[in-house]
């Protein structure tokens, strides 16, 4: 009996110490770290990051950025930094100073050193060595700040040419990172410009995920030309979700020269799977690529379209983005917040900000709701939410005529039609399709003069 009692206790014994070991080293520090495929704060609250790139070290003047970043909903800015190089170096006071303006506009911070980009093919790209002996450099002024930023060692650090040690290169990089005390999380961009059209991360994401002493490793994904259909997107994304790896859509884009990516089906599968998304970027984008920008000089009131993609449409930033609890964002277990925190304007008093409560529909119809969400002298941005009823319908048509005389200037995620007071606004090719109680939504900026009074809106479903 002793002896039966004695294999049992050894047995508990063991099965208790494989338990703590299986455990997560990072979740023991005190900021983000994976686990199952997924990225949590330190308090256990699952971060999707919602954010974009900020093109830093060649805007370094322009640090108004993070609060109009911020002031859209995103929850995460990817930062481009320099280790001198190939362009001016952020030494350690300047990454010091943007690590505060992420923490006071309550941004999580994803820092990238950009000099690594498509070396092998690019003249003058450095190595992910040279990338770590950056870090190593300002290693001072990243202790502590594991709860807010992500480092994420170098831009696209292959080009299309000798990508082939990826892998060993990266692993070194992480080990001699977790050696020199960087208890952060890791973020490791693909090679083949960020592509990874070999599969070269894809299919050795596994070993150098093992080879992080941590286990606290991110890995990036860049989806352009190559990620040009849903096909695509979602079979590379799901292989990592099902090998329970974490991954993020480190860069993505509307367009680009090498070809269309399917930004809808990245966008609206990562929010499916729980997958973080970083767009491509703010502002300044030059060398043909200038409609990558998604807003113009800086400014967030005036968003071009990709900015009012990314930020207001179908799956985007404004709908999805949860602020770090770090922050004091709501985790999973409580109402979660979401988009801004604050609003630039407010509507003046007296004015109605959405249409009044629709009783549930039925079977095969919709039902619209028109909102303001923000308001200014002479103009105002709206939204309207559509949903299906007690069926699937494969179409929508929204309908209202304005009683003050209000116009429209520009919209996003539907065809909207004017004629006089008349609006006529029709789903897309990417969101008509919603299941039963689904719903999407569509925006628009308009101009007002005597009054901006909530029309009534009517919606015909398309079964």
């Amino acid at each position: 009996m002793k002896a039966r009692l004695s294999v049992a206790l050894a047995t508990l014994f063991a099965l208790i110490v494989s338990a703590l070991t299986v455990m997560p080293a990072a979740y023991a520090a005190t900021g983000f770290y994976v686990s199952g495929g997924r990225l949590y704060e330190a308090n256990g609250a699952e971060f999707v990051m919602r954010g974009v790139s900020h093109a830093h070290t060649w805007y370094a003047n322009r640090t108004g950025s993070f609060a109009g970043i911020k002031s859209l909903g995103a929850n995460t800015v990817r930062v481009v930094l320099s280790s001198g190089d190939r362009w001016t170096r952020n030494d350690a006071a300047d990454v010091a100073n943007v690590i505060d303006l992420c923490r006071q506009n309550r941004l999580i911070c994803v820092l990238e050193v950009h000099d690594t980009t498509g070396y092998g093919e690019q003249a003058g790209a450095i190595t992910l060595a040279r990338a770590v002996d950056y870090w190593l450099s300002i290693a001072s002024v990243l202790a502590g700040q594991e709860q807010y930023i992500i480092v994420n060692i170098g831009n696209e650090p292959y080009g299309n040419q000798n990508y082939g040690t990826w892998a060993a290169d990266t692993s070194d990089a992480i080990r001699r990172l977790r050696a020199a005390g960087f208890d952060h999380t890791i973020m490791v961009d693909a090679p083949n410009w960020g592509q990874d059209w070999a599969f070269t991360m894809r299919d050795n994401a596994q070993s150098v995920f093992d080879s992080d002493p941590d286990r606290n490793t991110l890995f990036s994904i860049h989806m352009y030309g190559v990620f040009d259909t849903a096909g695509e997107v979602t079979d590379y994304l799901g292989r990592f979700r099902s090998a329970g790896l974490p991954i993020v859509v480190g860069e993505f884009g509307h367009d680009h020269s090498d070809g269309n990516p399917d930004e809808d089906t990245i966008m609206a599968y990562s929010q499916a799977n729980g997958i973080g998304y970083i767009g491509w970027s703010w502002s300044g984008n030059g060398g043909g690529v200038e409609y990558l920008d998604m807003v113009t000089d800086f400014d967030a009131g005036r968003l071009t379209s990709w900015g009012q993609r990314i930020f207001n449409g179908a799956n985007g930033i404004g709908q999805t983005a949860r602020e770090a609890t770090v922050y004091g964002g709501v985790g999973p277990t409580g109402s979660p917040t979401s988009g801004p925190t604050t609003s630039p304007t407010i509507p003046p008093t007296g004015f109605p900000t959405s249409s009044p409560t629709t009783p549930p529909p039925g079977p095969g119809t919709c039902v619209a709701t028109y909102s303001i969400t923000n308001q200014w002298p002479g103009g105002f941005q709206a939204e309207v939410r559509v949903t299906a009823g007690g069926a699937p319908i494969s179409g929508w048509t929204v309908s209202w005529t304005y009683g003050d005389g209000q116009t429209i200037s520009q919209s996003w995620n539907a065809a909207v039609t004017t004629s006089g007071a008349a609006v006529t606004a029709r789903n897309l090719g990417y969101n008509g399709a919603l299941g039963v109680g689904a719903s999407t939504s569509f925006g628009f900026l308009g101009a007002w003069t005597s009054g901006n009074s909530i029309p009534t809106v009517r919606c015909v479903a398309t079964a």
